[in-house]
């Protein structure tokens, strides 16, 4: 008689796990798939440019406008990615992660918060960011390229339009 009671006991633990209708291995692989679409619906969202109300020009017009001394072009991205690529001709270098970067941008524009000041990055989600910064730091005439260095949903970018780089020194 104990023997029977053992084996409906058995019988039924497999049956409670039947009950929830997972099994463990179900459990830990829709665990690991709700991380990963966390994962990259957080990397989808970080790459998106913010909205802003700022004027954009294409690389091409960002170029002529900076050699015309019509707007400071200032290119915010990092050291490494100027060693890549180059610096686009005419632009002002200064890594958006510097903590004394407002600081050198002014400088570059000699302190004129009224200063036409053309952002510009790899792919033009750093440089919308970077407009809010600025507006919130005084500048009025900002402007947002955001086609970027290396192209983005906005257009193919500096270097595919076969503008000009120039070799980053540092």
């Amino acid at each position: 008689m104990a023997t029977e009671k053992q084996r409906q006991g058995s019988q039924q633990q497999p049956q409670a796990e039947q009950a929830s209708g997972l099994s463990r291995r179900q459990l830990l692989l829709g665990g690991a798939g709700a991380g990963l679409a966390t994962a990259l619906g957080t990397f989808w969202w970080r790459s998106q440019p913010v909205a802003h109300d700022h004027q954009r020009l294409t690389p091409t017009a960002a170029f002529t406008a900076a050699q015309a001394g019509e707007v400071t072009l200032v290119d915010i991205r990092t050291p490494r990615e100027w060693r890549q690529t180059g610096v686009p001709v005419g632009a002002v270098a200064i890594d958006m992660r510097r903590d004394d970067f407002l600081q050198a941008l002014g400088r570059a524009v000699a302190g004129d918060l009224t200063a036409p000041v053309a952002l510009i990055c790899a792919r033009g989600v750093r440089s919308a960011r970077m407009t809010r910064v600025l507006e919130a730091a005084g500048y009025t005439a900002i402007l947002d390229v955001p086609e970027g260095m290396l192209g983005s949903a906005s257009g193919p970018g500096w270097i595919a339009g076969n503008l000009p780089v120039a070799r980053w020194q540092s």
